[in-house]
This record gives structure tokens, sequence and C-alpha cells, in this order.
């Protein structure tokens, strides 16, 4: 692997070792900060490539570095490995759950996290035979699916030293990132009441059910007096168990987004304060407990147009019939929402929008614009240049969090998508070793972005992430 160009050929020669690492990780689909089978099959992989491996970065016991080679530039490349509660579906174009209500890969994230793994082995690997300086690092990186585990991974220091960073996630076009995602703070807000008989004795309850019910009425009017770019929702996850009994105990889950910390800030108190007036107006009491927060994505130009160029020397992705079709009988099961989005945000042609997949390559779109869900890539992205591909990996009108998307994911549909990705991210990588002006380039975008807006840990000292003992190493 002498030249740039042998790094896509290697990926194509060794793909069957990260599809079946994809696989597996479909099979076991985990949750939130007990990613152990993921994180420990990944792990196992990259040390016997002769990665060193560090684990325990953030105080998360499923995350880790993995590091190859010494000097600069250091290159990271970010994934993922958790998924989503009761999305289990089989690989097929009809809703079916594996196991009913239990998790599935409802975000593609058993692809990221080997696609960007599949693009860190291929770095290395051109890197070593090529004879260039530089160290790539792979991050395993647990609960992004509003645990928030990059936040603290970086606030222990993880991606200090760091030139640049690539991330990509499975999606409906091929495209680089160029605009944003909201930042968000996530709340448990937990209600203590007094417990007393329904019918025969009302009077002497304090229901935490009627607290929690006002609570989400106030949110619900203030929604009507905050900017655009704020988005508010909850969920119940405990209410009282029977009707005749006054509930003494009731909770609520709220994340709350904005664009920016400091208007972030200001609603997520007044929330804060709705449910302290829900409190007094029950006579019952409120625990307000934070449990995790994330940044705005600071996307990287430079690196985005790197990329693009390079997906433009590589050509798109060709589905095959079989694969069109399989995704056109996903798309019958879901609205036409995902294609209004598609050609009014992100600038694709009405007729390519309608195809069951897309597998142009399509530039940039997205610059200044701002979507209204949000990632802890969003905190990595400001310790370093930080680029995010999309690449075609699901039917173009299958909702994501939903089974559509988890039914292409351990299919040639996810595969091609995820392989297609660690090209384009190797290769992107190679470059900037081969042409440091790019890099220079890059970290001097990086550098003003951050002049004009320091980061800041969403996440105050005093919370830290759930523990949990890694049962399999």
């Amino acid at each position: 692997m002498q030249s740039k160009a042998d790094i896509a050929d290697w990926l194509d020669e060794h793909q069957t070792r990260f599809t079946a690492m994809s696989d597996e990780i479909w099979d076991n689909p985990e949750l939130q900060f007990v990613e152990f089978k993921a994180s420990k099959l990944q792990a196992d992989f990259l040390e016997a490539e002769g990665f060193r491996i560090t684990w325990d970065l953030g105080g998360i016991s499923t995350a880790f570095a993995a590091e190859w080679g010494e000097g600069r530039p250091i290159i990271a490349f970010a994934g993922e490995y958790d998924a989503l509660p009761g999305l289990s579906q089989k690989d097929q174009s009809l809703r079916d759950p594996i196991s009913a209500g239990d998790a599935g890969h409802g975000c593609g994230h058993n692809l990221l996290g080997t696609g960007c793994l599949a693009a860190a082995v291929a770095f290395k690997e051109w890197l070593q035979r090529s004879g260039h300086e530089g160290t790539v690092r792979y991050y395993g990186c647990p609960a992004e699916e509003g645990g928030s585990g990059k936040v603290f991974m970086g606030r222990d220091g993880a991606f200090d030293d760091l030139d640049a960073t690539f991330n990509w996630h499975p999606w409906y076009t091929n495209s680089a990132m160029k605009g944003s995602l909201l930042s968000v703070n996530r709340y448990y807000f937990r209600f203590k009441g007094k417990s007393a008989h329904a019918a025969a004795d009302p009077h002497s309850g304090r229901s935490a059910l009627d607290a929690l019910e006002l609570m989400n009425i106030g949110v619900n009017y203030l929604r009507e007096h905050v900017t655009d770019d704020v988005r508010l929702h909850y969920s119940i996850l405990s209410g009282g168990l029977a009707p005749n009994v006054v509930p003494d105990f009731a909770e609520s889950y709220y994340y709350v987004r904005a664009i920016e910390p400091l208007n972030l800030e200001d609603v997520s108190q007044r929330v804060i304060r709705i449910a302290k007036g829900a409190a007094m107006m029950t006579d019952t009491e409120v625990e307000i407990v934070y449990k995790s927060g994330s940044t705005r994505v600071l996307s990287n130009e430079t690196l985005a147009d790197l990329q693009y160029e390079v997906m433009r020397r590589l050509g798109g992705i060709d589905f095959s019939e079989d694969e069109l079709a399989y995704a056109e009988a996903i798309n019958q099961h879901f609205g036409d929402a995902n294609v209004k989005t598609l050609v009014s945000r992100y600038g694709v042609d009405p007729d390519r929008a309608e195809q069951p997949l897309i597998g142009d390559v399509l530039p940039s779109a997205d610059k200044g614009y701002v979507s209204p869900g949000s990632s802890d890539m969003g905190d990595m992205s400001w310790y370093a240049p930080c680029s995010m591909l999309q690449t075609a990996a699901w039917a173009s009108r299958a909702a994501a969090h939903s089974w559509g998307v988890v039914a292409t994911g351990r299919t040639s549909i996810g595969h091609k998508g995820m392989m297609y990705a660690a090209k384009v991210m190797a290769l992107a990588a190679a470059e900037l070793v081969l042409s440091p002006e790019l890099l220079q380039e890059a970290q001097a975008e990086f550098r003003a972005a951050v002049e004009r807006t320091p980061y800041v840990c969403p996440i105050p000292p005093e919370v830290g992430p759930p523990q949990h003992e890694h049962p399999l190493r």
C-alpha cells in the first residue's frame, strides 16, 4: 500500500472482516453505557492489528482509545456502537421485531462505529507501508444516544492533543456536513407527594402525577414564547400504579434544545422554574437531576470540501436492482417527510429524492442550516477540526430512529454505505498527511471559530457518567 489509491483497494479486499463485525454488533444491540460486547469486540480487533488500547476514558468502562504510530499529525476517527430502546427489527422490509420491546440499531451505530474503525485500520496500513510519520487514533465512544459519552471523555482530556477528527453517519445521501446540530440539556424531574385512597381519602393525598402533568402543561405553553430553534420534548417514566391510589411519585425525562448555549441555559432555567411552580401548586416536592448535555456541532468546511473531492474521485455508490426493490418496499411504510426535507433543506433534486436509494455524490448544501437533532460529536468538534460525513445507507423515506433504519443495517445496503464512508475518511486522512497545508488551513479555520466562541463543557463538574463494571474485560 505505497500510494494513497491503494487504501480503497485494501478496504475492498478486507471488507468481509468489517461487515462481519458490523453484523455482530447489529445482532447484539446494547444500550448506552453497557455496550460491553461491542466495545470488547472492537478493542480486541484493534489490539490484534497492533494498536495500543486505553480503557475507561472519561470514567466510562465501555469507552476506549486505540492508537498506532507516533508523531504528528494525530488524526482521530470517532466511532459509536450504542443502540436504541424498543426498536428490535428483523432484516426484512416488513416491520417485525426479533424480540418485541428490545433494542435495535435504529440510528445505524453498528455501521457507524465499524466504518470509523475500518478507516482507522486502513489509514494505519497506509502509514505503515508508505513510511509516512503520523499517529492514528480510534475512539470507541459509548452512549451517543442521550448519554453524552464523548462529553465525559473530552472533559477527561481524551481529545486535547488531536490535529483533526473524522466521523460519519449513515444517512440518505452521500455528502459532507457543513451545517450544525442543536445543543441540548437533559433532565429528570422527580415529583414526590403523599399517597392516599383516591376515593375515600383524597384530601389527605398530594398527587405527584398532578404536579408532573401541570409541569407538562406549563412547558407546552412555553413553546409559544421561545425562539424558533428551541425544541422541547419529554417522556413520562412513572405516573402511579393504580387509579385508586393517589400517586406519591412521578417522573419525567426532558430534552431541552437550542442552538447557542446561552439561549439553551435560559430556556432550561425557565423549564426548571415551571417544574418548581408545579410542585408549589400541588404541595409536592420536586427533585431536578441533570443527566447530560452536548454542544452544537462546529463543522470544518475545509475538511468537508476535502471529503467531497474524495467522493467525487471515487464516484457514488452503485445499488443493485434487488437493493433498490428492498428499499422501495421499506419506503411503502413511510410518508414523504424525508423526501421534502432532502429537497428543501439539503438541496437534493426532487426527482433524485424520490429514488429508493440515493447513491450519487452530492455537494454540501447545508451550510448555515441547523438540524433539530443533537449529538455529542458536537463537543468533540470543539477540540480539533472535525468533519462529519454522511453516506447512503437508509431507504430514502425511512424515518431515523425507526424500524426502517434497523432493516437496512444488516444488509448489503448498509454495508455499502459503511465501506464507502471508510474509504472517504481514510483517503481524506492520507491527504492531510501528504498536503500539510490543507491541515493548516483546517486548523486556522478551527482556531478562528473557537476564538469567536470559546467552548465550555455543558456538563457540570459534579455530574459523572453511570458506573458499570465491564464484565468482559
